[in-house]
């Protein structure tokens, strides 16, 4: 077993070292280092910079996986009193490390671990994407490391498009005489609008819900047009950010928002939309009676005497792509709280820090157990 002391050091060192998105050479190489030390078996680093070790033998194999970037921004790594601050305190380091400690306490012959620190969470989720195309990676179940709170268990995120979405009114003319040309930025706003009116609609299932995890989010995050300050702009374009219910998917939503461009097309002919799709995330909710679930479930009980809450995100998480693409029961869970998370002062609360080493320990073991009871060995 870890001493806390060694613990929060290794934290402390880990948030010296900074990692905003695609920048996680340093701390992987730190990472592998330590596992090594640490007694894992292996320890690589990927084609994208992710660092993968494996530790231990036999079924259940066990993904815990986190991320080691962070959103930029330097907040001094400091002591002060029960809190440790620094720029990942809580999104997404205390987690991560707390995951790679509590993996090196299991004895070896218990089950297979294997420990990832991806890269590029904050950004395009390049780490994630890259690692489940590993065809030697086979996980029965995995964790994804974020900070959900020490007695709370994120159990699903929506899905996400994000789509471009361009209008072209095929002239301009000058700003003094705006009345010869239509706007581009005026006339895709007003698309904008049709649109956001439209994914409100009963068509989608979106009417009448009060629990914003089960409706269609529909926000507009980027726009861009015109060429000069006294010219009306012929072209703009605009980024569209949708969240998708577990109850819905992708393709489904997508379905609408086409028919309803199509439908802007037919009614003003003069203007041409187009749309491609940016980014494409399937929405994923963890089965709550898997051995996963409920191995957090009483791993939580017995160390903080309470039933933990199980959470579902109006986000998107890697663990949308680990449950959908591996196919396995997926949770998220760490110590940290969301509301610290990318602020000035980000900072994680040490008890809650080394409760959560001891919480994941225990719930691999729990999880193993589980697991063999499930599927016992043929003799």
């Amino acid at each position: 077993m870890v001493s806390p002391t060694f613990a929060i050091e290794l934290l402390k060192n880990a948030l010296d070292i900074y990692t905003p998105s695609r920048s996680e050479s340093q701390l992987a190489n730190f990472l592998k280092d330590i596992c090594m030390d640490l007694g894992f078996e292996q320890a690589n680093i990927d084609s994208v910079g992710n660092m993968i070790a494996v530790r231990g033998s036999g079924d259940p194999t066990i993904l815990l996986c986190g991320h080691m970037d962070t959103v930029p921004g330097i907040v001094p790594v400091r002591l002060e009193g029960d809190y440790l601050y620094g720029r990942g305190a809580s999104d997404a380091k205390a987690p991560l490390i707390s995951m790679l400690l509590a993996a090196a306490d299991i004895p070896k012959q218990t089950c297979t671990i294997v420990f990832a620190g991806v890269v590029d969470e904050e950004g395009n989720a390049t780490g994630i994407k890259n690692l489940v195309k590993d065809t030697a990676l086979k996980p029965h179940y995995a964790i994804f490391g974020e900070p959900s709170g020490i007695e709370n268990i994120t159990i699903s995120y929506k899905g996400r498009l994000e789509i471009r979405l361009m209008c072209d009114v095929e002239n301009s003319a000058h700003a003094s005489a705006p009345w010869l040309a239509l706007n581009a930025v005026e006339e895709l706003f007003n698309v904008w609008n049709y649109l956001k009116e439209s994914f409100t609609s009963k068509e989608i299932g979106a009417s009448d819900i009060n629990n914003r995890a089960d409706e269609v989010s529909f926000s507009l995050t980027e726009i861009t047009g015109g060429t000069s300050h006294n010219v009306t702009p012929q072209k703009c374009r605009m980024t569209v950010d949708i969240r998708i219910p577990t109850k819905l998917s992708c393709d489904s939503v997508l379905k609408v928002f086409d028919r309803h461009v199509i439908q802007i097309q037919e009614k003003s002919p003069s203007l041409k939309i187009k749309y491609r799709v940016e980014d494409k995330t399937e929405p994923f909710q963890a089965n709550i009676s898997s051995p996963l679930v409920r191995a957090l479930v009483l791993s939580i009980l017995e160390s903080k005497k309470k039933r933990p809450l199980l959470l579902r995100k109006t986000g998107t998480g890697d663990m949308n792509i680990l449950g959908n693409v591996l196919n396995i029961p997926v949770v998220t869970y760490g110590p940290g709280d969301p509301h610290s998370s990318h602020t000035i002062d980000e900072k994680v609360y040490i008890p809650d820090y080394l409760t959560g080493i001891e919480v994941y320990k225990n719930a691999l073991l729990h999880m193993v157990r589980l697991h063999k009871n499930l599927y016992p060995k043929k003799t």
